[in-house]
């Protein structure tokens, strides 16, 4: 893990056009769906380690993640996901016996989920200030229903499930960036993540005069936050705690050195490194990879 993150901490520093909901593997901030599509015909692949404050209360211990995703029209993205399982004596929910000893510690097996958005609105349409509106879900395929036991929300999949409508607006200052200001409505039955809320978040992509090596190298960087209903936490005896925060606040910022350095390779190739502050204080990172292919 100390090695990890010194590689992907680095890779922020030395090295963007991010628009990558990073802990989901589709688009968005960090945890919160915006608006904003990437490039028609764009494949996309993640990688992360998250703090188990990043992620919904079944993880409760740090894990990985990783994804693909691919945007078959300007108006329609697909993903797929996958997180790891530890083998561990007790796990979420107070089950214990589930794991074989002789692999406690060690990964052994993935949380498997679809991923899904479609355009309804493309910013500008109708006026020029009129915003991007996008609807979509989280891990939709095995959902669970409101009127199951809280039981049954331990040992169930779907641990990621939720639906959204977005709302994004950009703003142009020029010779210095974009501003991108999100609104999301976040819902999920999930018994252990109750959701029917709002979410806020913005970032800012650099887009300064490239007439020096550190105006460009500035040019590299996106900054991130978010605040938004999501549980994380569970009680000593790893069941559910309905009676912590509600609502995260992260930061976040990528670095896209291709971006910075080489703007015209992007057209068909990214490479973005992550850095997260899950609650302005818990690290995540990771790496986002993107062709273009159209």
């Amino acid at each position: 893990m100390k090695r990890l993150l010194a590689i992907l901490c680095v890779g922020v520093l030395t090295g963007g056009t991010v628009k990558a909901q990073i802990n989901y593997g589709t688009t968005g901030l960090m945890n919160m769906p915006t608006a904003d599509m990437q490039k028609d015909k764009t494949f996309m692949a993640t990688g992360m380690w998250l703090n188990h404050h990043a992620t919904v209360p079944r993880w409760w211990y740090d894990t990985w993640n990783y994804s693909i995703n691919v945007t078959i029209f300007p108006w329609l993205e697909i993903g797929y996901l996958c997180n790891g399982h530890k083998s561990v004596p007790t796990d979420y929910g107070n089950v214990s016996g589930f794991w074989v000893p002789g692999t406690y510690g060690k990964f052994v097996n993935q949380d498997r989920s679809f991923h899904g958005r479609l355009r309804l609105w493309k910013e500008g349409w109708w006026k020029e200030w009129t915003p991007q509106i996008v609807v979509g879900f989280n891990d939709g395929v095995n959902q669970m229903s409101a009127s199951e036991a809280t039981e049954v929300a331990y040992s169930t999949n779907a641990f990621l499930n939720r639906y959204f409508i977005a709302v994004t607006k950009h703003f142009d200052f020029q010779n210095i960036g974009t501003l991108g200001a999100h609104f999301t409505w976040i819902y999920s039955t999930r018994e252990d993540n109750d959701l029917n809320d709002p979410a806020f978040g913005a970032n800012f992509r650099f887009s300064l005069p490239a007439t020096n090596w550190w105006r460009k190298a500035i040019n590299g960087f996106n900054v991130m936050t978010e605040v938004l209903p999501g549980y994380t936490d569970v009680r000593e005896n790893l069941t559910f705690d309905p009676d912590a925060p509600k609502y995260q606040a992260n930061i976040g910022l990528t670095y896209n050195s291709l971006a910075a350095f080489s703007p015209k390779s992007t057209k068909r190739f990214e490479v973005e490194a992550v850095l997260e502050l899950n609650r302005y204080k818990y690290v995540s990172v990771g790496i986002v990879m993107k062709v273009h292919l159209k």
